[in-house]
């Protein structure tokens, strides 16, 4: 699992610890547990975690979404669930049935955090109004989080159209022989729009297109960010390469090295994280 980003909301002047992975939110258990007592949360997530109802609607998740969840333990701890002699712990509960809902981790993100499904169960249970508070905070920031990627989006977007018109600008200088039919130069112009699709995509546009019959748009309408940053600046050094009179085959060869180490570097480090974005403190 990559390393989460770490964001804290604010729930009725608490806050609340949000991790967010590639696909998945998990909040901390903890801090919603220090609504009813700041000086023993793990013994209210325990309680909470002691009731049938509890682990049926964890058992539920688990199915739904862990096709490595151990139903036959879940099932003996849903059995003993109730009595007086049960107790059930985040650790145990991990362990025990392989869950994923649920971390219980220690050091710089210690605590017991739970995927925003579950929590949102567990703050129903200790305040139908904290709730109600932490849902309208959490999805504050995911709309601000959502807004942030779309500006990204649509500036590397335009990044890309206008370094598009740098490099159209040197095949007509370089590659286009005088005298050609407006299609043929538009034929050139497609032939190295593809050199670049070939050297970050691996496809060209007409092998994508023929792939994703269902997807309306082309294959950079449906980029990511990080994909549009480095078409970008594969696009500007293209039209270097072509000023220095480099062959197609040795241009593409050079375009894709460099696709791969950018590529490499930004899905190492995500393009939200570079320098320039405000971080929260931690």
């Amino acid at each position: 699992m990559s390393k989460p980003k770490k964001t804290i909301i604010e729930v009725q002047g608490r806050p609340i610890t949000v991790l967010s992975h590639t696909s998945d939110d998990y909040i901390s258990l903890t801090d919603i547990a220090r609504y009813r007592n700041s000086q023993e949360p793990f013994a209210i997530i325990n309680n909470w975690m002691r009731s049938r109802s509890t682990i049926e609607f964890m058992g539920l998740w688990e199915k739904l979404s862990n096709p490595y969840f151990k139903p036959l333990e879940f099932e003996r701890f849903k059995n003993e669930a109730g009595s007086n002699y049960f107790v059930l712990s985040p650790q145990r509960w991990i362990e025990t049935t392989q869950a994923i809902g649920i971390i219980s981790k220690s050091g710089r993100y210690g605590g017991t955090y739970a995927h925003r499904d579950i929590a949102f169960e567990f703050a129903s249970w200790i305040s139908s109004e904290f709730k109600l508070y932490l849902i309208k905070e959490f999805q504050r920031l995911k709309d601000d989080e959502n807004r942030r990627l779309s500006l990204s989006w649509d500036l590397n977007r335009t990044l890309s159209k206008l370094n598009y018109r740098i490099h159209t600008d040197a095949i007509r200088e370089h590659l286009i022989p005088p005298e050609i039919t407006p299609a043929q130069a538009a034929f050139t112009y497609a032939s190295e729009a593809d050199l670049l699709n070939v050297a970050l995509f691996g496809l060209t546009a007409k092998q994508w297109r023929d792939a994703n019959l269902k997807l309306e748009g082309n294959m950079r309408d449906h980029a990511t960010v990080e994909q549009l940053l480095v078409l970008a600046n594969i696009e500007g050094m293209n039209a270097e390469f072509i000023h220095m009179n480099l062959t197609p085959g040795e241009r593409l060869k050079r375009l894709n090295q460099i696709a791969i180490r950018q590529m490499q570097i930004l899905t190492t480090v995500p393009v939200r994280s570079l320098p320039g974005k405000k971080e929260e403190q931690s």
